[in-house]
């Protein structure tokens, strides 16, 4: 399909006019859906995404039924201390503990908290006051097992308040992140630090459409380290660089294992010498080159 017949688009960050790059089946829904990528802030974007979100995160969605078949949060809320999410978990902490000091009286919001996990291993482990923020099927079943998770209009009442916010694998979700982002600086005290983590578009600039992360039913924003320096700064935000610290080992381990289909851990895995192999993975496909944002 040619370029020329399909128009600019603008860019979701920055405005600038965003040419057409290519189209992806979607995996789930026999749609086509069309790619862009803004020339000026690298951003790219799904230029026709689905919005019929009560159709596409339903409760088969997190059981690994629809869209994203690697999902696994229900049985991730019935076993924690087998998932391998738990290592996900140590490396955000980890990470976030380099950032900020916890302690018991830390204001932490996991924004899009999918099932709560994050939020019951922090409580679990570090003591912090943690709440999440969710929507949906997943929610109600979060709450249900005794977690913190806010609603939207919760949430809206809420502000200066957070000494962190975390959002693991949400920015790529999302239609406006700017909006997002503005939401999150406004939702963190002064000289608080906002960690996330999302996938790195930089060596697919190119060739969008051949990156498995492109899941365009679920996945429609896709940014380039520059890309979320632009944004966070001009949203407010200070940004740093953090580099490959500690924690980015077991969070680069988890999605190596994930991607591989295993869901529990396993001998077989913690005989592996992650402290080779994720620094390794880091080096091609950039996971810890995303910088993260602080407030005042």
């Amino acid at each position: 399909m040619p370029v020329e017949n399909h128009p600019l688009l603008p860019c979701r960050i920055c405005k600038t006019p965003a040419p057409w790059v290519g189209v992806k089946r979607g995996q789930w829904r026999s749609q086509d859906y069309q790619l862009y990528r803004c020339p000026h802030c690298h951003f790219s974007f799904v230029g026709n995404p689905s919005t019929d979100y009560e159709q596409i995160y339903t409760l088969e969605y997190y059981k690994g039924q629809g869209a994203d078949p690697l999902t696994n949060y229900l049985d991730e809320l019935e076993h924690p201390q087998q998932t391998i999410r738990q290592y996900e978990w140590q490396g955000i902490t980890s990470i976030v503990s380099h950032l900020q000091t916890l302690k018991p009286t830390t204001q932490w919001l996991d924004f899009g908290c999918g099932n709560g996990g994050l939020v019951a291993w922090v409580k679990a482990h570090h003591g912090c006051e943690i709440v999440g923020f969710e929507e949906g099927a997943i929610a109600e079943i979060a709450r249900d097992q005794g977690l913190p998770i806010l609603t939207a209009e919760a949430l809206a009442a809420q502000t200066n308040r957070y000494d962190v916010i975390t959002a693991i694998e949400v920015l790529e979700h999302v239609d406006d992140p700017m909006g997002v982002l503005k939401q999150i600086l406004g939702l963190l005290k002064e000289g608080g630090v906002f960690f996330y983590t999302t996938g790195n578009a930089t060596r697919y600039r190119d060739r969008l459409s051949e990156w498995g992360y492109v899941v365009p039913e679920i996945h429609i924003s896709f940014y380039e380290p520059l890309t979320l320096e632009y944004a966070l700064s001009n949203v407010g935000f200070k940004v740093k660089s953090v580099g490959y610290v500690k924690g980015f080992t077991d969070i680069i381990r988890f999605k190596i294992l994930k991607n591989l289909g295993l869901k529990h851990v396993s001998l077989w895995e913690k005989l592996l010498p992650w402290f080779i192999i994720s620094p390794l993975v880091d080096r091609v496909f950039g996971v810890s080159s995303f910088p993260i944002g602080r407030k005042g």
